[in-house]
């Protein structure tokens, strides 16, 4: 699973070149957007890079990184050694589809680069899932490429899109309204959607109560 990531740095390490590129724009939005303090749970912490990071820039938030892989929580393990003073949970066995998830209540879910490696019944788990453990008024934010008003934002997306596709039919870019809606439909209310570089999208969202 993980060598669709990129490099084994050893130890149980991985590196994500993807992830490198993207800590830095995404941790801009997150400073912002995140509460001061609270509880931040991570979906699909992968190579664990981005939890590292994150905690690193944001101390006063306590982190609780997972993934369903244990090759992966090795590796988010591994990140977290360097994280010395840092309020980071272990990385728990958490699988978005499986529900209720393994998680006690949170301030912010993030979910970076996920929904569109599976399929829709993955995205409509990640919102049940963040709409039972997230406290009233809590964020719940995505990261990564999306469909909009019907068509792709680039011709990078379509051609990554078919890609995903012929991988696996149930895989694809998402319609980012039909996310929004169905969303809505539980109680969440869209907060703003920011563009991103190459062509990807941070889309907050605010669970009403």
């Amino acid at each position: 699973m993980l060598s669709a990531f990129g490099e084994n740095l050893g130890g149980g390490r991985w590196f994500s070149a993807a992830a490198d590129r993207n800590k830095t724009p995404i941790l801009a939005i997150l400073q912002r957007v995140l509460p001061l303090t609270g509880v931040v749970l991570e979906i699909g912490s992968g190579t664990g890079q981005h939890v590292a990071h994150f905690a690193q820039a944001l101390p006063a938030l306590t982190w609780q990184p997972s993934d369903p892989e244990a090759e992966c929580r090795e590796s988010i393990r591994a990140w977290l050694s360097d994280c010395e003073g840092v309020n980071v949970r272990p990385p728990t066995d958490l699988y978005v589809c499986r529900l209720p998830w393994p998680a006690a209540a949170a301030d912010a879910v993030l979910s970076i680069n996920m929904i569109h490696v599976a399929p829709w019944t993955a995205t409509e788990a990640l919102l049940d899932g963040a709409n039972d453990v997230l406290v009233p008024r809590g964020l719940l934010f995505l990261y990564g490429p999306f469909r909009r008003y019907g068509g792709h934002t680039a011709a990078s997306n379509a051609a990554f899109d078919a890609r995903l596709r012929a991988t696996d039919p149930q895989w694809g870019l998402r319609d980012l309204e039909a996310v929004v809606d169905r969303a809505a439909e539980i109680g969440f209310a869209l907060a703003e959607v920011v563009d991103m570089p190459a062509n990807n999208f941070s889309v907050v969202l605010r669970k009403v109560t």
